[in-house]
């Protein structure tokens, strides 16, 4: 069946199914007698299974409920029981419910249902995972970290803090996977920051969409999309904290808030300092010093030259919950980032004396109003204009080993590079980027059942390529690169069979203008003459998919989606990047790709003290003209920088599985396993594509004890493995698993583990972790070897509604 076909018999049968049902939502506050919010009270029907939990305003929302006469009733260990007789005949109902505080503490068993927006977001019909943040935020974790323990998620690193990453969801990788805070494309923040820049204090959750992306999520999206939120509200707040560990690294965030209640005027500020050395040790086959005479000499050495800063902050002010806006924000974000080159995209030469530099200077304006003019309609938009900056640094002639010593010939002279620097010939490139981008989008709720939905992005990058180790004639004539380009998206949503059917269907429309101009001095009758290189396209296409969920049973939940997928090349993959070892490519047509989920989520199933949680997913992706490096029958080393080609076709196959096991609230236990497969056909034959594992498992569990050396306090204890199968970063026949070669990267099994320990006014957090405790190789892309054993000691200090 085709993918046209898929989405309209299903869309067919599940509106045919519908109904517009007449029920009402009932929202409200809940407050102290002084009027102080309430968080985290339980709101429920009695005789229903409907119910919400007040948020950190004391808000809440119950959607869905039927009309008729019910009993409302509050529960929380912080206050007394209220209950309120209510009656539903309308569309909303707002009941504020004034609460006092509990004198003495009693409890009765109240079994109620809750949907937390885990479970909400997890069981619309898309395959998401979404990742809590309450624990790791105490810990001395980054955010890549979070993601590389979530099942179907790989995260593709070239070395320690601060080198190049990739995200591969289900094989899907690189820019097929799009990255976004609070829905807004983070490579329009430059390279200076990224998704280890963003602290888990600040974070909400993180929703890890595989295949298929929702088309509020208005980019070009392949493979999958992680969408970072960040907390929201107007709670008074500050955190900061500060870790130190191995080779040298040490990392200090803070962030803070603050409201005038009488105006709403709100303060937002956060900052990060990174640092490492990156030394750790490294060995193997592709870590060795060239004696004069020719022989290698195999050492352990340590990385010298991988040094790594990185600084930045976001400042914020505006209005939050006021009469005109929810939110009124204009921001400044700068970013600024130091990041010394080891070696090329293999491991094989050690360089000394490359470097880069970057940093970014964006002004921001972002608004959003729920209720805009009328009930139902809600309005966001989020402005970035601003410039962005990189400088590669490489004039260093001579070669060096691992020991960073001056390689020598036989006469006991240094030894050149060949082309004159580390990497190809000197270098002082300069890459101006003046960027702006748009997001905007607007939301119509009908009623509980039906929900439309209207998303634009366009985003502009105009870019200017200078080399300062070039003639004055040359300089004269500086490149231009300009890339635009324009997104949007029409999604309706539904809800239906007492909300057991949940359905999303949407089209995207995507349009590319490319325009670039390299001068070229010429020699014309003995005149030196400026010829003008121009490329130029412009390129559009348009996508559709959807997602469908249905709850066969209470605890089983059917989950399917597919999408026509388009994925626009990206600025660095059109006109090249030195610093990333890209070389450019302007005639790199966009990739698409048909994309098929289909799960069932078990769970939450609930045995005395004892949760679990099961879902599966199996998903093929069907890809047409996939962008990434090179495929290779063999591959030389010594080439240092690969450009972006559209490889053929590719297909993606396999499945995901996930257990999430809690006993007494004190044990959790995480699994997750992936398999899938990764081909291309070519003359005849079916290939494996290369650097990519195909089998990845990760088990994680954590312990809380109570009230250990003080009351009221909480020792946590962490453990995490991870298992990555073998894989090759050389082309082979599909499935050849006879013998081994120089390609080979082995299987990986690296261990970790922690502690922390939250002091009894819940304010101070420490935390000491052992990062791959047994010192095994890590490998990752082209066989890149990541830090060994680590330990680090983080400090977390909190203050709330200050």
């Amino acid at each position: 069946m085709s993918l046209s076909h898929y989405f309209v018999f299903l869309t067919c049968l599940y509106f045919s199914s519908s109904a517009i049902a007449q029920t009402t939502k009932i929202n409200g506050r809940i407050n102290f007698t002084d009027n102080e919010p309430v968080p985290g009270v339980l709101v429920f029907l009695q005789g229903n299974t409907k119910s919400a939990v007040s948020n950190e305003s004391g808000n809440y929302v119950i959607e869905n409920v039927p009309y008729g006469n019910y009993i409302l009733e509050t529960s929380s260990i912080e206050a007394n029981k209220k209950t309120v007789a209510i009656k539903l005949n309308g569309t909303t109902k707002n009941i504020n419910i004034l609460i006092e505080r509990a004198t003495s503490v009693e409890l009765s068993e109240v079994v109620v249902n809750v949907k937390t927006e885990k479970t909400k977001i997890e069981t619309k019909g898309f395959a998401v995972n979404v990742i809590e943040t309450k624990t790791a935020a105490s810990r001395n974790m980054q955010t890549n970290e979070l993601l590389s323990r979530t099942v179907g998620v790989r995260i593709r690193q070239n070395g320690g803090l601060g080198s190049d990453v990739n995200y591969n969801i289900n094989g899907i990788s690189g820019n097929s996977v799009r990255i976004f805070i609070d829905g807004i494309p983070i490579s329009t923040y430059g390279s200076s920051f990224d998704l280890n820049s963003i602290p888990p204090s600040i974070i909400k959750r993180i929703e890890v969409y595989k295949g298929v992306v929702p088309g509020h999520l208005s980019d070009d999206a392949l493979g999958g999309a992680i969408n970072v939120v960040l907390k929201k509200g107007a709670r008074n707040n500050f955190n900061a904290s500060a870790s130190y560990g191995s080779f040298n690294t040490s990392q200090v965030n803070f962030n803070g808030l603050y409201r005038f209640a009488a105006s709403g005027f709100t303060l937002k500020t956060s900052f990060f300092n990174n640092y490492s050395d990156n030394d750790y040790e490294v060995w193997g086959k592709t870590v060795y010093n060239i004696l004069p005479n020719g022989r290698y000499d195999y050492i352990k050495a340590k990385r010298l030259q991988d040094a790594f800063k990185s600084t930045g902050s976001v400042v914020e002010v505006g209005f939050t919950d006021v009469k005109w806006a929810d939110n009124f924000f204009i921001g400044y974000t700068s970013s600024d980032s130091y990041k010394e080159v080891q070696h090329g995209t293999f491991m094989s030469t050690p360089y000394k004396g490359r470097f880069l530099r970057s940093d970014a200077g964006l002004m921001s304006l972002t608004y959003n109003k729920k209720d805009l003019f009328v009930k139902g309609l809600e309005f966001n938009f989020h402005g970035l204009y601003g410039e962005r900056n990189r400088t590669i640094n490489d004039t260093v002639k001579w070669n060096y080993d691992w020991n960073g010593n001056l390689s020598l010939d036989l006469n006991g002279q240094p030894i050149p590079r060949p082309s004159g620097a580390q990497q190809g010939a000197p270098t002082l490139a300069n890459i101006k980027r003046e960027v702006g981008a748009i997001r905007t989008g607007i939301s119509y709720e009908i009623n509980e059942n039906h929900k439309f939905l209207l998303n634009y992005t366009l985003s502009n990058v105009n870019r200017e390529d200078d080399d300062e180790m070039k003639s004055v004639l040359e300089r004269k004539f500086i490149g231009t690169r300009d890339l635009s380009k324009n997104i949007g998206a029409f999604t309706y949503e539904l809800t239906a069979h007492e909300s057991r059917l949940k359905a999303s269907v949407f089209s995207k429309y995507y349009q590319q203008k490319i325009e670039r101009m390299n001068p070229i001095v010429q020699n014309i009758n003995g005149v030196a003459t400026r010829v003008e290189d121009i490329v130029s396209s412009n390129k559009n296409a348009i996508g559709y998919g959807g997602a469908f969920s249905y709850a066969v049973l209470p605890m089983v939940t059917l989950l399917t989606s597919a999408e026509k997928a388009v994925r626009l090349p990206t600025e660095n993959e059109v006109f090249g990047d030195s610093g990333d070892n890209i070389s450019e490519n302007p005639n790199i047509k966009p990739e698409t790709s048909k994309n098929y989920n289909l799960g069932f989520r078990f769970g939450k199933f609930k045995i005395q003290k004892h949760e679990i949680v099961l879902s599966t997913n199996g998903f093929i992706r069907s890809i047409t003209d996939r962008i990434g490096t090179p495929v290779q029958t063999a591959i030389n080393t010594n080439i240092q920088t690969l450009p972006f080609v559209n490889q053929g076709n590719v297909k993606s196959k396999g499945v995901d599985f996930e257990l999430n096991y809690t006993y007494n609230n004190n044990l959790n236990i995480a699994m997750g396993v992936s398999k899938f497969e990764l081909t291309t056909v070519t003359g005849g034959l079916k290939y494996d594509l290369p650097n990519e594992p195909f089998l990845n498992a990760n088990v994680s569990a954590q312990y809380s004890f109570n009230d250990v050396l003080a009351k009221k306090s909480q020792l946590n204890l962490f453990y995490n493995f991870m298992f990555v199968d073998t894989f090759n970063y050389n082309r082979k026949l599909y499935s050849n698993t006879a013998g081994t070669d120089f390609f080979n990267v082995p299987e990986q099994f690296i261990q970790d583990a922690g502690v922390s320990y939250v002091f009894p006014k819940k304010n101070f957090i420490a935390s000491f972790d052992a990062k791959n405790m047994f010192n095994k190789q890590s490998y990752d892309n082209m066989g890149v070897q990541k830090p060994g054993r680590a330990f680090y000691l983080k400090l977390n200090y909190i203050i709330n509604n200050f």
